[in-house]
């Protein structure tokens, strides 16, 4: 049984997204400020996050900003702030999806399971397989953990998994609407806005020099590209 966190300080909605939820046979633990979010989610005992935006304490960009690094498990927002800017920050800090209320409680139900099932597929049943080797850049696809040098560099599974498929593909451009489908699929109501800002992420972490990068390149008009020798 799948265990979430839902975090919501609007107790109506918060009690609506645990009806349908657990419903589903979802174990929820909700709680309604910021820093129970971030004491909750660092126990390490979820398989996904529900975050409310404008949780009183401490927001939900903060919570996502302190808790991300640390834990790969799925992130949605929930909120009603639905401009683009908003959204851009939240997919920056390392948010996987963002939900826009009022919201049709099957949709969000169904946006759930679909990242759960995801989630499971990139992190579960592969066999061993030999690091990929980019440079000083070591991706392991079996234990989830890439190395730059001796470093480890920490990444949530979006990140992870665009990452792996750029360096299973070396030296191929890839248009953004591609990598959206490779990555995130059909079923994730997004758009390929959402590519460019993990590739910004991950270049933040890998390259030497982020503003000049020289592992992920940017073919203007085409798409990303990993280079390797």
């Amino acid at each position: 049984m799948a265990k979430l966190l839902l975090a919501e300080d609007d107790q109506a909605i918060s009690m609506l997204e645990r009806d349908y939820l657990e419903m589903e046979g979802y174990e929820i633990t909700a709680v309604d400020n910021g820093q129970a979010a971030i004491t909750e989610a660092l126990k390490g005992e979820y398989d996904l996050i529900l975050l409310d935006l404008m949780l009183p304490g401490c927001n939900g960009y903060d919570v996502c900003r302190l808790i991300r690094d640390k834990i790969d498990i799925p992130i949605l927002m929930v909120t009603a702030r639905t401009e683009s800017v908003d959204k851009v920050r939240g997919l920056g800090l390392g948010a996987d999806d963002y939900i826009a209320k009022p919201f049709d409680p099957a949709e969000l139900v169904a946006r759930v399971k679909s990242h759960l099932a995801r989630y499971a597929r990139l992190t579960g049943g592969q066999e061993e397989q030999e690091a990929l080797t980019v440079g000083d850049l070591r991706i392991l696809p079996q234990s989830w953990k890439v190395f730059k040098g001796e470093r480890e560099v920490k990444m949530p599974n979006r990140e992870f998994a665009l990452l792996k498929f750029l360096a299973e593909h070396p030296n191929v451009v890839f248009s953004k609407e591609k990598l959206f489908e490779a990555i995130w699929g059909c079923d994730y109501l997004g758009d390929s806005a959402t590519v460019t800002v993990h590739i910004g992420r991950i270049r933040d972490k890998v390259e030497d020099d982020p503003a000049h990068p020289t592992l992920i390149e940017t073919v203007w008009g085409a798409g990303y590209r990993l280079n390797r020798q």
